[in-house]
């Protein structure tokens, strides 16, 4: 079974993380910001991946480190429960629609962590989640899992849909990259990752 825990503590944060990649998408999550804990469980649901996430942050500070650090250990689980990324289909792109909001997510499981990321909110905040967390939460998440990550936020007017159509559309590219292949090769000229 494909699974990892991490825990993570520091002077701003204490968190524990597990990961299963094939339990269909449970959700546990607790982080102290809402609309966060809203995002991280559409990309449970949405990826089938089983995540329970439990954290404690400096929250009186801001929202920063509690999302950056959360963001470092789902990304290190992720990578941990994946190995050596053999036998994995490992692209996956996805266009999703949210109301008014369209966003794509494309990714590779390279062991090459890259991000680009053109999304473009119009007000600071959803709720107690700063907006502009967005793009260092996927940062983290994607350096720590040795993942190369494009967003691109096609379109959309309202700043909630257009970040949780930013969550599902890399949450369904996921889903197709961590799927197992039939014979379990893995996807590279080199013949590892």
């Amino acid at each position: 079974m494909r699974k990892a825990e991490i825990e993570r503590v520091t002077k701003e944060t204490q968190i524990k993380i597990s990961v299963s990649l094939d339990e269909k998408g449970k959700a546990d999550i607790d982080t102290g910001v809402g609309f966060f804990d809203h995002m991280l469980t559409a990309l449970s649901v949405h990826s089938g991946i089983s995540m329970t996430v439990k954290v404690k942050g400096d929250l009186h500070v801001d929202c920063h480190h509690t999302i950056e650090d959360t963001g470092i250990a789902l990304g290190l689980a992720l990578g941990q429960a994946l190995g050596t990324k053999s036998g994995i289909v490992r692209y996956g792109t996805a266009y999703i629609p949210m109301d008014e909001s369209l966003a794509m997510a494309s990714l590779d499981l390279s062991n090459r962590p890259f991000l680009v990321f053109n999304c473009d909110f119009t007000n600071q905040s959803c709720g107690d989640y700063d907006l502009c967390m967005t793009e260092e939460f996927f940062r983290a998440f994607a350096f720590n899992s040795g993942m190369t990550l494009h967003i691109n936020l096609l379109y959309g007017s309202n700043d909630h849909h257009k970040a949780e159509a930013v969550y599902k559309a890399v949450a369904h590219a996921l889903k197709t990259a961590v799927t197992e292949n039939k014979d379990g090769s893995t996807l590279s000229t080199k013949g590892v990752l």
